[in-house]
């Protein structure tokens, strides 16, 4: 089976969603295709995928060409909240499935029944035409019809996204809605050692950053930012001698070193299982709170410390986990700027983060406030004891699951069918070559269990 994939070109959350879903699809020719850091993410992961096709950031003719010939010859297309692959692949009579981490972030200016219809009469002669249909949708709502129109919608458990998939439900006959836990990389989790020895530490991760209004070199006040802080970070900080910096804006020639006062941080782009490792071993962590780097860190038993928000989706999840310790432990902008209205949307409310972002860069006394803030948070998430953590992560963990995805895919897709209509093994069903090793390597036993659930350090 040939599966045609893509995620939304936005951040590194979907895509490595989307790097999660194919490496639980053995047996099958995995076709990946988008631009920008959805591509770099990728080109990052190869092994997650058999053929990598670049369209560039921005999708014109000949990315467009390049999809619609992959769709001629694809048996099955998997897009992760990228709208605009699942709508060609349904104009292509292909049978796609709508994968989303976000289902109940996006906001909708006309009730779900009026998009529901626009769906049903949607003209499929061509991608031109049903474009022009759905033209009228915002870029929420677009993603809302993408599911509304898909074969299948597995959607990952999140405050507000059991509501929206009833709401679904009401509107009578249409695609299932599939409700999972974490979208993570599981046999990845699984074969992460949690007793290495640390290379840093403090790790921060940024994610990927770009996204419909950021950029690395425009609208980049955040990351700007974050480029005066770490010097201070190394100053503040002396138990923090080696830290590392990881996210986009530091692949290829973004890599940089930073010394201070015999401290060092080193910012580079890591692979996805590097990552992890980092995550498992390093005794820090802050990160951006992006929702699969979240999961990734709870599935390993780990709380992190959120950072100051970068985007609207940020600000979004920060408020639905107020209640829990990760929410209220979380630095924002509004602990410098409490005063500061970020509107309820989507663009208007990222570019409101810019242009905080660069007050605060550029204010000296915002600046000291920033410094001072963070520091505070960083102080009183380190004197948090062992059982504190813990109950962080089990609460994120109860509020946050669902049923494997693993198990969700099982059930709508032919996962890895053989020649002779067996479904292939996943890669921990496969046994050792060696059973002595199996026996004796407690990393052999391990591969050869079934991936981690989210109860399950």
């Amino acid at each position: 089976m040939r599966i045609v994939m893509g995620a939304q070109n936005c951040g590194f959350g979907p895509v490595s969603e989307l790097v999660a879903v194919s490496r639980l699809l053995p047996g099958s020719e995995r076709v990946f295709v988008g631009g920008g850091v959805a591509a770099t993410f990728a080109r990052r992961n190869p092994d997650a995928f058999d053929v990598i096709h670049e369209t560039g950031g921005t999708r014109g003719r000949t990315g467009a060409a390049v999809i619609d010939g992959l769709l001629e010859t694809g048996d099955q297309v998997v897009s992760v909240m990228d709208a605009e692959l699942a709508l060609r692949s349904v104009v292509a009579r292909r049978p796609v499935v709508m994968v989303d981490s976000l289902f109940g972030f996006w906001r909708l200016t006309r009730p779900l029944a009026r998009i529901r219809d626009l769906c049903a009469s949607m003209p499929r002669s061509s991608y031109a035409a049903a474009d022009r249909h759905l033209a009228a949708l915002s870029p929420h709502e677009r993603i809302v019809a993408a599911h509304l129109l898909a074969t299948h919608s597995v959607v990952q458990n999140f405050p507000g996204v059991p509501e929206r998939a009833a709401e679904f439900a009401a509107l009578g006959p249409g695609p299932a809605i599939h409700l999972t836990g974490p979208i993570v990389d599981l046999e990845g989790l699984r074969n992460t050692p949690r007793d290495a020895e640390p290379e840093h530490d403090l790790l921060v991760n940024i994610g990927g950053f770009k996204n419909f209004l950021l950029d690395f070199d425009v609208n980049n006040d955040y990351l700007r930012l974050l480029h005066r802080w770490i010097p201070d970070l190394l100053r503040d900080w002396p138990r923090f001698p080696r830290v590392l910096v990881c996210g986009g804006p530091f692949g290829g020639r973004g890599e940089r070193t930073v010394s201070v006062a015999g401290r060092r941080a080193d910012c580079r782009l890591l692979r996805q299982r590097d990552l992890l490792r980092a995550v498992a071993s390093t005794p820090g962590y802050l990160l951006a709170p992006g929702l699969t780097a979240l999961h990734e860190s709870l599935a390993l038993g780990r709380l992190p410390l959120g950072i100051h928000e970068q985007h609207y989706a940020h600000v979004y999840t920060l408020r639905r986990l107020d209640g829990t310790l990760f929410g209220r432990n979380a630095g924002r902008f509004a602990d410098v700027l409490p005063h500061h209205r970020v509107p309820e949307d989507d663009f208007a409310g990222t570019a409101a983060l810019v242009e905080i972002a660069g007050r605060v860069r550029e204010d000296d006394e915002l600046y000291a406030a920033f410094r001072g803030t963070l520091n505070e948070r960083i102080e009183h998430h380190l004197s948090l004891t062992p059982e504190r953590r813990r109950h962080g992560v089990e609460e994120l963990r109860k509020l946050l699951g669902g049923e494997s995805v693993h198990a969700v895919l099982t059930r709508i897709l032919p996962l890895g069918a053989t020649g002779d209509g067996r479904r292939a093994p996943a890669p921990w069903e496969r046994p050792d070559r060696s059973a002595a090793a199996a026996r004796t390597t407690p990393g052999a036993r391990r591969a050869a269990e079934p991936p981690p659930c989210l109860e399950a350090d």
